[in-house]
């Protein structure tokens, strides 16, 4: 009767926490993570080949900056390490991942395409890099995601109108880039219950216009300016015709002076 009561409790105990493997997807994802970056003060010390071939024992992990759930990688938060490098496209293979945070750290690079493949990603933070390049329209393939933090990198081009289709995001900075264009009325003036972004979230691009921030300025002249060089050319023409003409009248009239002043000399005195 004890071994059946000891059996039973063990498939009791298999079924609450069902048996977890490591997933060679994680180990691929971790792997080339760590090759892609650079850790010169050595915060990461325990990112070694071994642990990634099991990173996880359940809710335990083995990694620094790593969190799991039943197994598998769900939270990456390695922000404020003075990391260097970066960020590998083999990143999409933790497709268990729900919250990036690679924040205030020295990544440079583009931000990969391949993360619209992490499906279930609700955070992601890459703030305060040197990121560069356009953000990923792709992106919006994520649909749980609720943050997108990119504020003080290096980010180019034109902000994605289809980020605007993702209706659970709450949070969104992309301020301190270098990007440029309109933003996305989908973004920048929602809609019914959708949360609504300040210019806060948009400041410190220069060539990024719409509302929320001031429209686009008017490179060109004014109508006023325009109209006032023409004037102004005109009445410089003008005065300058009419200095010509007076010049060669007073030129004129020396010649015509001076012949008639040969004539008087050569006519007879009577």
């Amino acid at each position: 009767m004890g071994i059946w009561n000891n059996l039973l409790f063990s498939l009791v105990l298999l079924f609450i926490f069902p048996f977890c493997t490591p997933d060679p997807n994680d180990e691929m994802c971790l792997t080339h993570l760590s090759q892609s970056l650079q850790d010169p003060l050595k915060n990461l010390q325990n990112w070694t080949k071994s642990s990634f071939t099991k990173p996880c024992d359940g809710f335990t992990s083995y990694l620094q900056g790593a969190t799991c759930n039943n197994g598998r990688i769900y939270k990456l938060t390695l922000s404020n390490l003075a990391l260097k490098g970066t960020i590998s496209p083999y990143l999409s293979n933790c497709t268990n991942l729900q919250a990036l945070d690679l924040s205030s750290n020295s990544i440079s690079g583009p931000i990969p395409l391949e993360l619209q493949f992490l499906v279930n990603l609700a955070v992601l933070n890459l703030s305060a890099n040197q990121l560069s390049g356009q953000i990923p329209e792709q992106l919006a393939i994520c649909a749980y995601l609720n943050v997108i933090d990119l504020h003080d990198n290096q980010l180019s081009g034109v902000i994605p109108q289809q980020l605007g289709l993702l209706v659970r995001l709450s949070v969104f900075d992309v301020s301190n880039n270098r990007l440029s264009g309109p933003i996305p009325v989908s973004l920048g003036n929602r809609s019914g219950n959708l949360p609504r972004f300040n210019a806060s979230s948009f400041d410190g691009n220069k060539d990024l216009y719409g509302y929320p921030l001031p429209p686009k300025k008017n490179n060109g002249l004014s109508v006023l300016a325009i109209v006032g060089i023409g004037l102004g050319s005109g009445f410089l023409s003008l005065v300058l015709s009419f200095t010509a003409v007076c010049i060669w009248l007073r030129v004129s009239e020396r010649k015509l002076d001076a012949e008639e002043g040969k004539i008087s000399q050569l006519m007879p005195d009577y």
